[in-house]
């Protein structure tokens, strides 16, 4: 490979590099490197020689056209391995294509379209359980509803609302497990603190929620033609090509990957309409004149251009997945730059959205922009990319305008803070505190 020069970066500190400064606010680190670095920057991030790459150009090259050059980090795979095992979040090579392959048709678009009334139904039992003034915290609010959706749409059973609660306590350890952490980063992994601990007993204790949910499935049978998740992978077990521990890997993956992103949408959507009541105003106008009442369904969800565009504005500016680590396997030219075998490139969703060079005030929640999007494609990635893009872009995008337009034919939502939203970054995006939201009814309008 030819010569090239080596990128510019910030300078950090012995043995740490520039950890403590991501850590202390990722979001930040990652405007301000793109900012005064440009396309390519390079770091050390702890022990880890890491490579920032913003361009459109680099995202497709990375996630793919160039996509067998890279793979996922043993940094990543180590700590999420113990969480996720063989699912298919971390499975490489063949036992990724046998998992994708299998989970597939429970996310065709057909089966897909078919869930609307479920996401419906759990939407309105959550709106039923409000009152015009109460302040609640719309986070929590979503998980809740995202996390029913997604068992009753892939595992076939009911969550009950105290296993819900378990789940969205269990859930706190485990992602505090992946905020970035200078401390532990120069940790050993065999060291039992007690984070390490009280991590490994969340997972011990989610991995008893999954299967008590496996035993409900069972107990109420699998039809032979049932296509949701969990019985097409109890029927490969039958079959002998998934054992009961690949089962679990699975089933946890898409329970925490499968509410978790839409829960955050949700959960920005509704804080950026706050801020921006003359959206809300044409959103709450749009999603009264086309479901006039009724229940949304996924044909309305198509009429519905003004609630659609402004989730996908807040999915720029408040991307879930605000970054993506892969591992160098191979020499590589990007960019002008020779980014070398085993270090790492980081693709910044949060960097990226942001850049000015494709969207105009790209600061701005300003839905408008999708009516006639100009940014080159890879400018905006908020499901990845590529043959390992989110396996659950289609139900994400029909889940979060139906349980949207639910709640907006009955209520306002006001957030009780009106600074600055803080963030605090983990595998996604996190508010600091939650999202303490004000209950308004919007009878009178």
């Amino acid at each position: 490979m030819s010569s090239r020069p080596v990128p510019p970066g910030p300078n950090g500190a012995p043995i740490v590099g520039v950890l403590p400064r991501y850590a202390r606010d990722p979001f930040g680190f990652l405007s301000d490197v793109r900012r005064a670095y440009g396309d390519v920057a390079a770091f050390d991030l702890g022990p880890y020689r890491t490579h920032l790459l913003t361009s459109p150009d680099a995202v497709e090259r990375v996630l793919v056209s160039e996509e067998d050059a890279f793979s996922k980090p043993k940094f990543q795979t180590d700590a999420l391995g113990e969480l996720l095992g063989e699912g298919m979040l971390l499975s490489e090579g063949d036992t990724w294509r046998e998992r994708r392959d299998l989970a597939g048709p429970a996310f065709a678009p057909d089966r897909i379209t078919g869930l609307a009334p479920t996401m419906a139904e759990r939407a309105t039992a959550m709106v039923d359980r409000w009152q015009d003034g109460q302040v609640r915290n719309v986070e929590w609010e979503m998980t809740r509803t995202t996390l029913e959706i997604i068992v009753d749409a892939m595992f076939g059973v009911d969550l009950s609302p105290g296993t819900a609660r378990l789940v969205g306590h269990l859930l706190e350890p485990i992602g505090r497990r992946f905020e970035p952490d200078p401390r532990r980063a120069l940790t050993p992994d065999w060291l039992p603190t007690p984070e390490s601990q009280r991590f490994s007993r969340s997972i011990d204790r989610l991995e008893e929620v999954v299967d008590d949910l496996v035993a409900a499935r069972k107990r109420r049978g699998i039809d032979e033609d049932a296509e949701d998740l969990l019985a097409r992978l109890l029927r490969a077990n039958d079959a002998g090509a998934i054992d009961e521990q690949g089962i679990r890997d699975e089933l946890v993956t898409m329970l925490l990957a499968g509410h978790d992103t839409t829960a955050l949408v949700l959960t920005y959507t509704f804080a950026l309409l706050s801020d921006h009541p003359d959206v809300e105003r044409r959103v709450h106008e749009e999603v009264d004149a086309v479901l006039e009442g009724d229940t949304p369904t996924a044909a309305d969800v198509r009429k519905l251009p003004e609630l659609r565009n402004a989730i996908q504005e807040s999915m720029r500016l408040y991307p879930p997945v605000y970054a993506m680590f892969r591992r160098v396997d191979r020499d590589v030219d990007l960019s002008g730059y020779r980014i070398p075998a085993d270090s790492l490139v980081l693709l910044s969703q949060w960097a990226t959205h942001r850049d000015p060079r494709y969207f105009d005030d790209p600061e701005t929640f300003d839905p408008d922009r999708w009516r006639a999007p100009s940014h080159p494609t890879y400018a905006y990635f908020p499901f990845g990319a590529g043959p390992r893009s989110c396996i659950g872009k289609g139900f994400a995008m029909l889940e979060a305008p139906i349980v949207a337009s639910t709640v907006a034919q009955r209520y306002r939502l006001r957030r009780v803070d009106d600074g600055p939203i803080e963030l605090r970054g983990s595998l996604t995006a996190h508010p600091e505190d939650g999202m303490e939201m004000r209950i308004e009814r919007r009878e009178g309008d």
